[in-house]
């Protein structure tokens, strides 16, 4: 007899049961609010420490004027991709500011920040003689890129110079056609920095060029959150920078920035590009503004580093492990999936939201709250947030 549908599908129930148990099952919070520091969330006010809205950008009043006024004269949509007749004028003129706020020839806007890194990794590495050389925490988005390129991959420990030394020394790397090392600015899970000026020494030394997935450090870090080439002095010598457009800047969409020859090739052949609507007019001008804001007002960026600062040190004094965070994005290694869940969960009853980062995110053993502030937050929301830190802490047997 022939199966129903229904029961075609069952194996969905046991795996959901399998995620239930080893307490990855997700169950969506929803926002009842704009993405402000203190938001309400599922009903409840809460001290937001889980967004990336770094520069408190994405309920700004500038941003969602400029949106207005781009929704009155273009409309709401493109209704088509970039290559077809979905580029407006106001995509150029944003993909001009990008390119000059980045320091480099051009840019060129993706629909997120995920489908510009498998652009990247795929359209760059597209030969089996090609080479594409990764640290293992970098982001996912270009572990599925590197999947997608025909090219090999190899991945060194993170932040390794010995081991990507030694990668690059190889008889393969020495045979390889092209080479590209990989690497995400700041890593979004433990908030450490690239060692980027050795990489860019060994990329030199051995014939490599370079892709930066400064996602978490656009507004973030280097001069006016030009970001991690910016912060290094090394703008010119990184062929590939990678941003976005969803964290600091408050709007959604990503962008690679580099050489001129770089943007023209990418838009013939990058598929994620070629195959997805643009950008709706709104997105494009409320971006354009936030790049305006960010070097008008770098007093946002002082007080992101300051609110920061105060928030590491406070949970170091209460006890916590920081880990290695040497940015906004600050963890609180807890090393057990169910305690993780059961401290975010407590929190976010006593007014705090600190999401739990569990395994697949992170190895087994480094589970985690991840904590980000903005520039948006009060030292009287910080306060709050470590006094029901400490709180929920000693109570669980944490600290």
């Amino acid at each position: 007899m022939a199966a129903t549908a229904a029961g075609l599908m069952g194996f969905l129930d046991e795996e959901i049961a399998k995620l239930k148990s080893e307490g990855r099952f997700v169950t969506l919070r929803v926002l009842e609010t704009a993405q402000k520091p203190v938001s309400t969330i599922d009903g409840k006010e809460v001290v937001n420490l889980t967004s990336n809205n770094y520069l408190d950008l994405a309920d700004d009043p500038r941003l969602k004027k400029a949106a207005v006024k781009a929704i009155e004269n273009y409309g709401v949509g493109t209704a088509a991709v970039r290559p077809i007749i979905g580029t407006m004028d106001i995509h150029q003129e944003l993909e001009r500011r990008l390119a000059e706020f980045k320091g480099t020839p051009a840019a060129l806007v993706f629909q997120s920040g995920f489908t510009v890194n498998v652009a990247c990794c795929q359209s760059l590495m597209t030969d089996e003689k090609d080479l594409l050389i990764s640290d293992e925490l970098n982001h996912a988005s270009i572990i599925d890129g590197a999947r997608l390129a025909k090219a090999p991959r190899k991945i060194y420990p993170h932040k390794d110079m010995k081991a990507l030394k030694a990668i690059l020394e190889s008889p393969e790397s020495r045979a390889a056609r092209r080479r590209m090392i990989v690497t995400d600015g700041v890593f979004s899970m433990d908030g450490d920095i690239a060692p980027l000026p050795a990489i860019v020494d060994l990329a030199e030394r051995y014939g490599a060029f370079v892709m930066v997935d400064d996602a978490h450090a656009s507004g973030v870090m280097g001069p006016g959150g030009r970001g991690t080439p910016a912060h290094f002095g090394l703008c010119d010598r990184v062929q590939v920078q990678i941003g976005t457009l969803s964290k600091a800047v408050g709007a959604v969409g990503g962008y690679v920035a580099g050489e001129r020859r770089l943007i023209d090739y990418l838009v013939s052949v990058a598929r994620p590009f070629i195959f997805s609507s643009s950008h709706p007019p709104a997105v494009v001008a409320a971006c354009s503004a936030a790049v305006d804001v960010m070097l008008e007002e770098p007093e946002r960026i002082r007080k992101l580093w300051d609110n920061a600062r105060h928030l590491k040190e406070g949970l170091k004094a209460l006890g916590f492990d920081t880990g290695a965070s040497e940015t906004p994005i600050t963890p609180v290694m807890v090393g057990d999936t169910f305690k993780a869940q059961k401290f975010s969960a407590r929190l976010f009853e006593e007014g705090v939201f600190a999401l739990s980062i569990c395994y697949p995110i992170v190895a087994r053993g480094k589970d985690r709250l991840r904590t980000i502030v903005s520039s948006g937050h009060t030292r009287a929301d910080l306060d709050l947030a470590l006094e029901k830190f400490g709180q929920v802490g000693r109570e669980l047997g944490l600290i």
